[in-house]
């Protein structure tokens, strides 16, 4: 085997490592919930974006998720969250078509579809989740916000 042929395998091999590596890291993170943290008293008029058109619930917690028709993966999230709506009274649904809505996608920095977020009764934004999220973390984040 000449020495070019033996860099150019090893080069391969490297690639398709950290392909594969990223891949892993990537499905891990994918509708995972992340707890946004809430701006200061003082700051929350100029952090948080306005999110008077949503259609958010100002008598419980909001889950707000964007989707489009083309997106495969939105079908997944409107089934899991309309599934925690039903077992917990008092949260509200909003989908929101982002070809339909765009600046309300680009207010909230939604990058990929599907993204989910949950506001509570205030209009906060609390958490944030780009994929599928999993029912029971949806669940365990609304939880508190209902009591």
């Amino acid at each position: 085997m000449t020495t070019s042929l033996f860099v150019a395998l090893t080069v391969a091999a490297a690639a398709l490592m950290a392909a594969a590596v990223i891949g892993v890291l990537l499905e891990r993170r994918s509708g995972a919930l992340r707890e946004v943290t809430p701006p200061t008293e003082d700051a929350a008029a100029s952090v948080e974006p306005d999110t008077s058109d949503l259609g958010l619930s100002r008598t419980g917690p909001t889950v707000v998720h964007f989707s489009a028709v083309w997106c495969g993966p939105c079908a997944a999230v409107r089934r899991v969250v309309n599934q925690v709506c039903r077992d917990l009274s008092g949260v509200a649904h909003v989908e929101i078509d982002m070809d339909a809505n765009p600046a309300a996608a680009r207010r909230l920095s939604v990058l990929s579809l599907p993204t989910t977020f949950i506001f509570d009764a205030e209009g906060h934004q609390r958490y944030r989740a780009a994929g599928v999220p999993r029912a029971a973390d949806l669940r365990a984040a609304l939880q508190p916000l209902l009591a």
